[in-house]
């Protein structure tokens, strides 16, 4: 089959929600690796990389411009870790988006969509999101873009746009390749990246706002999912 779409997935508060698990491991790992505990923590839903937010972390709580770097290194080799240590937590504090798995089951069965995520988690900790809540087989990891290939979250569409080529012998470009997400770091990804944007309005962002910073479509949830991949096929040239 020729013609194909890659179709970009966004995690947390697209896909689901893992309430106070996320920054549970930031504080743990910064207090490790610094030895006392964050006064402040990364904002909520912003969208921002893992490697970034933790350079944000440090640079918050006074932690000396010339031990970022190391400092840095050392918190993200141990989120991954201690986010399996809090599977679950995850379960049980976490929850799917709404609408999520019925999306989720609709562009995997579809014959022309090619579901992954593009995602500022690192890959091991993406891997272990997907697989606490049942996800894992509705996407094909193993192309997608992550923030341990790149802190730069535009870069990680073409990461994504490679491995699929590789995998399909098909060139993905912006006119077939699509993004669902909720933040704006999610639409400046598509817009900078090489992609169409689907924003959801399941965040903290409101759909006024997801529109105003460009994005192609926004959705209020992903509870219609013919909505959804009519929204893609239409972006895509497909729809007619």
């Amino acid at each position: 089959m020729s013609t194909r779409v890659l179709v970009l997935w966004d995690i947390d508060r697209t896909l689901l929600y893992v309430g106070e698990t996320d920054r549970a491991v930031y504080r743990e790992a910064f207090t490790e690796v610094v030895g006392h505990e964050p006064a402040s923590l990364p904002k909520r839903g912003t969208g921002t990389t893992m490697p970034l937010a933790v350079r944000e972390l440090l640079l918050a709580n006074g932690v000396p411009q010339e031990g970022i770097e190391a400092s840095a290194t050392q918190i993200v080799e141990r989120l991954p870790l201690l986010l399996s240590d809090r599977i679950p937590a995850l379960q049980s504090t976490g929850r799917l988006m709404p609408g999520a798995r019925p999306a989720l089951e609709a562009v995997h069965a579809h014959p022309v969509l090619i579901p992954t995520v593009v995602t500022g988690n690192l890959q091991q900790s993406a891997t272990i999101k997907l697989s606490a809540f049942g996800l894992g087989d509705l996407v094909d990891p193993s192309i997608g873009g992550y923030a341990s290939d790149d802190s730069h979250r535009p870069a990680l569409v073409a990461v994504a746009q490679r491995r699929a080529r590789t995998r399909y012998g098909i060139r993905f470009d912006r006119s077939n390749t699509v993004i669902v997400g909720d933040s704006l770091e999610d639409v400046r990804t598509g817009l900078e990246g090489g992609a169409f944007v689907i924003a959801v309005a399941s965040g903290t962002t409101p759909a006024e706002d997801l529109a105003a910073a460009g994005a192609d479509r926004v959705l209020d949830d992903l509870q219609d999912p013919e909505a959804l991949i009519r929204a893609i096929l239409d972006l895509t040239g497909l729809g007619h």
